[in-house]
C-alpha cells in the first residue's frame, strides 16, 4: 500500500510496533495508548491492518488507536481490514454483505467486535468508513513452501470445503480503490472470482513450486494430524459473492483465479 500511495506522490507516514516501513516511521504498540499520541490522523485516509489480540472477546488494540484520535484530528475515511470469517460456517453456500454473521471462533468474534467498534465510534464522530472482510491472502511471501517442503499433512481434497482467496496485490489495489467507495459507511467482500479449497492450493502450490504433493487423510485421520488452527479453518465453507466489489469499486482483478495468481508468483523465480 505504501509502495501504491507513494507512485502518487501521497505523503504517507506509517506505524509499527518495530518494523520501519517507510521513511515517515511511527515506532508504537496499539497494546499501550500513550505510544499513540504521535498519530498524524487529521483528514487522512488511515489504513488499519493491525489483527486483534489473540484472546479475549474484543479488539483492545483497535480501541486504543480509536481512543488516541482527538476530536480536532479526525480522519478523512477509515480502512478496516476483517475477515470472511465473521460469516461463520455457511456450508459452501454463497454469502453477500448482507449474510447473518456468526462467527464461531475467538478470532472472527474479535473481528467482528473491532467492525462493531468501528462503525459506532465512525458515525458518532461523523467519519467515513470502509470494512473490507477479505479472504485468505496468498502472493510472493505469502505462500506455504517451506511447510511443504517439511513434507506438510492435509485434508483430502475430495472432502476440503470451499474457500476464497484474494492475491496480495490485487488486494492492495482494491484497498487503494476503497478510498473512493461511495456512501459514508460501506462493507465489502474481498476475494477472487473463483473459489476452490484449502487442499486445492496447497496442491497447486507444490505443482508450481516443484515439490512433493503433499499427503492427503481424510477427516477422521484430520482431526489428529492438523493443528487445531488449521482444523477450525476447515470447519467452515462458503462462497464469498465479490459482485459489489467489482462493481461499486470498479475493480478489474489482475488475478482472477488461483491459477493465474500462482503463475505471477512463480515467473520472476524460474530461471529465464
Amino acid at each position: 500500500m505504501a509502495q501504491r500511495w507513494h507512485q502518487q506522490q501521497a505523503e504517507i507516514f506509517t506505524l509499527a510496533r518495530q518494523a520501519r516501513l517507510s521513511p515517515n516511521h511511527i515506532q508504537a504498540n496499539l497494546d499501550q495508548v500513550a505510544s499513540l499520541s504521535a498519530c498524524p490522523t487529521r483528514q487522512a485516509i488511515v489504513y488499519y491492518f493491525a489483527p486483534p489480540p489473540q484472546h479475549g472477546e474484543i479488539d483492545s488494540r483497535l480501541e486504543n488507536f480509536l481512543a488516541a484520535i482527538q476530536t480536532d484530528a479526525l480522519p478523512k475515511r477509515f480502512i478496516y481490514i476483517s475477515t470472511s470469517g465473521v460469516y461463520g460456517d455457511c456450508g459452501g453456500g454463497w454469502v453477500t454483505e448482507t449474510s447473518p454473521l456468526k462467527p464461531s471462533t475467538g478470532r472472527s468474534k474479535r473481528r467482528l467486535a473491532a467492525e462493531q467498534t468501528l462503525r459506532h465510534w465512525a458515525k458518532q464522530h461523523h467519519v467515513a468508513s470502509v470494512i473490507l472482510r477479505v479472504g485468505g491472502i496468498y502472493g510472493p511471501g505469502k505462500l506455504p513452501l517451506q511447510r511443504l517442503q517439511q513434507g506438510m499433512t492435509i485434508l483430502s481434497r475430495h472432502v476440503a470445503p470451499v474457500s476464497n482467496r484474494i492475491h496480495a496485490d490485487d488486494l492492495a489495489r482494491i484497498c487503494q480503490a476503497a478510498v473512493n467507495a461511495p456512501n459514508q459507511h460501506n462493507i465489502y467482500n474481498i476475494c477472487d472470482n473463483h473459489a476452490s479449497s484449502m487442499s486445492d492450493y496447497f496442491i497447486r502450490v507444490a505443482e508450481h513450486a516443484g515439490l512433493p504433493a503433499p499427503s492427503e487423510v481424510g477427516w477422521q485421520q484430520a482431526e489428529t494430524a492438523l493443528s487445531p488452527t488449521m482444523l477450525s479453518y476447515l470447519r467452515e465453507s462458503r462462497r464469498m459473492d465479490n459482485s459489489k466489489m467489482l462493481n461499486e469499486l470498479q475493480v478489474t482483478l489482475t488475478y482472477p483465479d488461483l491459477e493465474s495468481g500462482l503463475k505471477a508468483c512463480f515467473k520472476s523465480s524460474t530461471p529465464a
